[in-house]
C-alpha cells in the first residue's frame, strides 16, 4: 500500500509542479511512516507483493470480510503497469511505429534474475503491440525474460548496445551501472532523444542540458 501510495502521489506531483522525493522524505520523517518503500516507479512486481495482496483479498472475501484497501491497490498496481507503456507512447510523439525503443532493465528490481510480474512484460508487449523494434539489456534477467517476452525482442550485449541507433529509452530498473552512464555517452549513441527515467535514477538537469526530452516520475 505504501509503494502505491507513493506511486499516487507521483502523479499528482507531475501535475502540480511538485517533488515525490521531497514528499516521501517528509512522509519517512514521521516514524510512524518511515522511509522505507517509498521508492516511486512503474508498479511493483515480485514472486511476493502481487502474490500475496491476491491472496489476502481471496481469503478475506471467502470470510465475508473483503479488504477493500489491498483490493484497490492490487487494481491500481495493475493498472499503473499498463499505463507505463502509454507515457513512452506520448514522448514519442503519439505514435512507436517504426521506431526502436531501448530498455534498460527486465527484472522487478536490480541484483535479481527474477522476471515475476516484472513491469517490463506489459509494457515491452504493448510497445510492440504498436510497432516498435524493443532493444533490451539486463545484466542478470535476459535469460529468464526470453521465454516471456515476443520473440521479436533483441537482446542487447550492454546498455550501450541497447541504446545504439535508438529513438527512445527507457529504464526499468535502477541497476547501478545504469546510473553511471554518461548523458554525453547516451547522446553520442542515441538516433533520437526520448528518455523515459521510470526508476529516477538520472539527474533530469543534466539530461536535459544534454538535449535530451527527458522525463521521470513524480519530479518537475
Amino acid at each position: 500500500m505504501k509503494v502505491t501510495f507513493i506511486n499516487e502521489m507521483a502523479d499528482l506531483c507531475e501535475k502540480v509542479g511538485g517533488n515525490v522525493h521531497d514528499v516521501a522524505r517528509g512522509m519517512g520523517l514521521d516514524q510512524r511512516i518511515g522511509r522505507k518503500f517509498l521508492h516511486a516507479g512503474p508498479g511493483y512486481g515480485g514472486s511476493c507483493f502481487p502474490k500475496d495482496t491476491r491472496a489476502l483479498t481471496a481469503i478475506a472475501r471467502d470470510a465475508g470480510s473483503p479488504s477493500l484497501l489491498v483490493e484497490a491497490t492490487v487494481a491500481i498496481n495493475e493498472a499503473r503497469k499498463s499505463a507505463m507503456a502509454e507515457r513512452v507512447i506520448a514522448l514519442c510523439g503519439g505514435t512507436v511505429r517504426g521506431k526502436t525503443v531501448a530498455i534498460l532493465g527486465l527484472t522487478f528490481k536490480p541484483d535479481t534474475d527474477d522476471m515475476r510480474e516484472a513491469s517490463s512484460l506489459p509494457l515491452i508487449q504493448r510497445l510492440i503491440e504498436e510497432g516498435a523494434t524493443i532493444k533490451a539489456f539486463d545484466p542478470e534477467g535476459m535469460k529468464a525474460a526470453r521465454p516471456l517476452l515476443p520473440e521479436t525482442v533483441i537482446y542487447a550485449t550492454s546498455a550501450q548496445d541497447a541504446a545504439t541507433d535508438a529513438d527512445a529509452l527507457v529504464v526499468l530498473t535502477e541497476w547501478n551501472e545504469f546510473r553511471a552512464i554518461a548523458p554525453s555517452k547516451l547522446k553520442a549513441a542515441m538516433r533520437g532523444t526520448v528518455i523515459a527515467d521510470f526508476r529516477n535514477i538520472w539527474d533530469p538537469t543534466a539530461l536535459r542540458a544534454a538535449g535530451f526530452t527527458y522525463r521521470s516520475i513524480g519530479r518537475p
